[in-house]
């Protein structure tokens, strides 16, 4: 894995750093190349089948598509459904998931731990949430602060979108700096619990940033739609639709953020864009 870029940007009157982590690779990028990269840059002799569960266009069912690619093991992926529409026209993650080899289970009920105890099993929790993490995000955090240090910034705000929060509680139990996060599939009640089935004391949990306005997950909304726009207009990079729409939203509401220099990590996904632009164009029957 190698160092990603941090560019500086201008956006609504601020100065903002981006962590281009969506550059890593082409296949193997984002915050799931974190995520995953303890499985990647190690040997499992054992191991000959990954086993995982989530969304029908999960970001992390591509990247363990990937991983097992790369690794030449089998991959179970266990899903609750699958709309008729995407599995007539294939498209997205789904679609690049299934020609990397992935196997689709539809069970309406989710795998567990205990079902697949198989030594030729790696199990790996919905989006990533796994301890094992830690160990690629430790890697992010001495890149950060290189790169703070090269820069002369004392303390920095880092702000990132969560989905399982699994990133943003790595880093900021591994740094210095305050980190800041958004929840994008439940409230702050859920995120907390999502934190906690990694790490129990609270020290170490970033500060979750409540949005002004109450935005579904998977919901398509128009002011979303135009932040995207303006982000890729002004800065000339693509973001994620589904989390960095909102994420951004919020962090433009909390001026209080940029008090001090503001780091916003890119944490990739733009595979699902295709999907999520198809909706968007099937909603409102316009030229996107």
């Amino acid at each position: 894995m190698i160092n990603s870029p941090i560019q500086k940007k201008y956006f609504q009157n601020q100065t903002i750093y981006i962590k281009r982590d969506d550059l890593l690779s082409k296949e193997f990028s984002g915050n799931k190349a974190r995520k995953f990269a303890y499985f990647l840059n190690h040997d499992f002799p054992k191991v000959k089948q990954i086993v995982s569960y989530g969304s029908n266009q999960s970001n992390a069912m591509y990247s363990l598509s990937v991983l097992a690619k790369l690794k030449a093991w089998k991959f179970e992926y266990y899903v609750t459904h699958i709309p008729d529409y995407l599995e007539q026209n294939p498209h997205g993650n789904y679609k690049y998931a299934l020609e990397n080899g992935m196997q689709l289970i539809v069970e309406d009920e989710k795998p567990l731990k205990k079902r697949v105890e198989n030594k030729e099993v790696l199990f790996i929790e919905e989006g990533g949430r796994e301890a094992y993490a830690e160990y690629g995000l430790q890697k992010l955090v001495q890149e950060i602060e290189a790169w703070q240090k090269e820069q002369g910034f004392e303390f920095i705000n880092i702000f990132l979108p969560a989905g399982t929060g699994t990133t943003a509680l790595y880093l900021q139990k591994n740094s210095k700096n305050k980190v800041y996060t958004v929840p994008c599939v439940g409230d702050e009640i859920y995120l907390k619990e999502q934190f906690k089935m990694l790490e129990d004391n609270e020290v170490f949990y970033p500060r979750i940033i409540r949005p002004s306005k109450k935005r579904h997950f998977g919901k398509l909304y128009r002011e979303s739609y135009n932040i995207w726009l303006k982000l890729q207009a002004n800065m000339g990079i693509e973001f994620d639709l589904l989390y960095d729409a909102h994420g951004w939203l919020t962090l433009l509401e909390n001026p209080h953020i940029f008090e001090k220099p503001v780091l916003y990590i890119h944490q990739g996904g733009l595979i699902g864009n295709e999907s999520m632009l198809a909706r968007y164009k099937r909603k409102y029957d316009e030229n996107i």
